[in-house]
């Protein structure tokens, strides 16, 4: 089991090392007075460290190397 997940986390810290973040939009209102509604559409941008891709990397690499065997 402790192979898997650190293969699963190695897989993870790549994908974070190379993407390293996202960005949407939202619909958010301006102005709600009764009937009268104004939204206007809004960019979030969510961004991770690319340290936090290592540190995932590293963490599946030790899991990987040092996990037990799963039997067969």
């Amino acid at each position: 089991m402790g192979r898997t997940i650190g293969l699963i986390l190695i897989v993870v810290g790549i994908v974070l090392l190379v993407w390293t973040g996202f960005t949407y939009t939202k619909k958010e209102k301006i102005i709600d007075a009764g009937p009268v509604q104004i939204s206007a559409d809004r960019e979030k941008t969510v961004n991770w460290p690319p340290y936090a891709g290592g540190i995932v990397l590293v963490v599946g690499a030790v899991l990987f190397i040092f996990g037990k065997k799963e039997n067969s």
